[in-house]
């Protein structure tokens, strides 16, 4: 089944679709509560996933059974009540009623709520923020909520209408998402689904995106753009490293973009040799661990702004490292200033109609795991964790393949030290300059780091004098320069 298999089980016929509910696991999308739930706590899961990607609610279920209608009428109203009343602003939910059978083959309802990713920020009516984030529902602090409401307070722009007819979308693709949520909807009703058309029945641009045939003749900025270079520098003008045929745009339906351009990033992407511990060598892998870059290029479709006109996603494959820049700010709740630890990012869509959809086609998890599982890999394969730079351009991660600092080390160094490290093997000799240039830090900052690790014997500093302006900083043992 799909990763949000619910809306298949909705539409299972009456003796089977309780078992398969009750035996679902909870998710990004989906969570079960019983009738005795409180109001709040049903205005708190709404809300969390009002301000994710959506999902679906099932009120009837206690312990994974389903309960008998005992539950009286007034019950029932307060609980359909909830968007309404519990809820600022007040939120439009689908609410059904659902018939199924208990255990013992005697008849039930459920009560059902469809919840579509909402265009707003929202809170409890007693003002408290929510998030859904994988099986959870977070609650969100003062800064995380004012992120979210600033992110939200324009008109979401994957939800804006586009001049297109469900005619002009691909109807391969179309069929293919058909089929992994297992609908039995026409296209109408298949883009209503995930909340890609308008309740007047327009087409989004998320739609237009996702199932267009050919998005970039009105989003021309929407589409990957793959470089391979042949050294770690990528040169300038006449001394560009740029390899022959070594730059490749790719466009389409974002589905089609993701599949074309992570097949090229695998084929171009260096290599190693595994030993194995018999002493033979197996075959070979990439530097990078395919896990991270992956994950990094479906992170900057899934997250960009597309409303950035005039530039697009790149991914820079140079021998020893590879970098993904895509357009727009970190997206909500995350903190550029927290990109250091990325253990304690939080996820958030800025473009959730866009990320469940590419969950449906399986190319993203939508757990909120993403950053973590990058930064373990690399640390598994030994090696540095990705970086994370913002600028006012847009958003760049850095995956080196170069040997990762130890632990210990680390944890005497100041934050920004492991980045120039990274930066001086790959760049060679810098002047403190050029370091705060391509860091985009305060010369204070980077001095800091830099006399850190001059005192670990890391980096050396050559130059006439101790004022010398020309004086430049590299690895200890490269060569030096007088």
């Amino acid at each position: 089944m799909a990763r949000d298999e619910i809306p298949q089980i909705l539409s299972l016929p009456l003796e089977e679709r309780g078992p398969a509910l009750c035996a679902a696991q909870e998710n990004q999308w989906f969570e079960r509560k019983a009738f005795a739930v409180d109001p709040k706590a049903v205005a708190k899961a709404i809300v969390g996933m009002a301000n994710a990607e959506g999902g679906t609610l099932v009120i009837g279920i206690r312990e994974r059974r389903i309960e008998k209608s005992t539950h009286s009428t007034d019950k029932i109203n307060a609980l359909r009540q909830v968007p309404l009343n519990r809820i600022a602003p007040p939120l439009f939910t689908e609410i059904h009623e659902l018939p199924v059978l208990t255990e013992d083959g005697e008849s039930s309802t459920l009560l059902i709520f469809t919840i579509p990713p909402s265009n707003s920020a929202h809170k409890t009516s007693d003002g408290k923020g929510f998030l859904r984030a994988g099986d959870s529902t977070i609650k969100l602090t003062q800064s995380q909520w004012e992120e979210l409401f600033y992110e939200r307070s324009p008109q979401a722009y994957e939800a804006e209408r586009v001049d297109l007819d469900i005619a002009d979308l691909n109807p391969e693709l179309l069929e293919e998402f058909r089929a992994r949520i297992g609908s039995h909807h026409d296209a109408e009703g298949l883009l209503r689904t995930r909340g890609l058309i308008t309740r007047d029945g327009a087409l989004t641009i998320a739609g237009a995106l996702l199932f267009g045939q050919h998005p970039e003749a009105l989003f021309p900025q929407a589409h990957i753009r793959v470089l391979r270079y042949l050294e770690d520098d990528p040169g300038y003008g006449e001394r560009q490293n740029l390899a022959a045929n070594g730059d490749i745009r790719i466009e389409g339906p974002l589905v089609y973009q993701l599949r074309k351009a992570l097949a090229l990033i695998d084929q171009w992407m260096p290599r190693r040799q595994v030993l194995n511990a018999d002493g033979t060598f197996g075959p070979s892998v990439p530097s990078i661990p395919q896990s991270v870059w992956q994950e990094a290029v479906v992170n900057a479709v899934t997250h960009r702004s597309y409303s950035a006109a005039g530039d697009h996603i790149r991914v820079s494959i140079f021998p020893h490292r590879i970098e993904v820049s895509s357009p727009g700010r970190f997206p909500g709740l995350i903190n550029p200033q927290n990109v250091d630890s990325p253990l304690d990012i939080v996820r958030y869509a800025r473009n959730p109609r866009i990320a469940r959809v590419l969950a449906d086609f399986n190319i993203t998890q939508e757990l909120g795991e993403g950053i973590r599982r990058m930064v373990y890999d690399m640390r598994h394969a030994g090696l540095n964790d990705p970086h994370f730079r913002q600028n006012a351009g847009g958003v760049r991660v850095v995956m080196d393949a170069s040997a990762r600092l130890s632990e210990d080390l680390l944890r005497q160094l100041p934050p920004q030290a492991g980045e120039i490290v990274m930066l001086l093997r790959h760049a060679g000799a810098l002047g403190t300059g050029d370091i705060t240039d391509r860091l985009g830090i305060a010369r204070p900052t980077a001095l800091r780091s830099l006399n850190a690790l001059r005192d670990h014997g890391i980096v050396e500093r050559v130059g006439k004098s101790p004022t010398d302006p020309r004086a430049v900083w590299l690895i200890s043992g490269t060569e030096s320069r007088s």
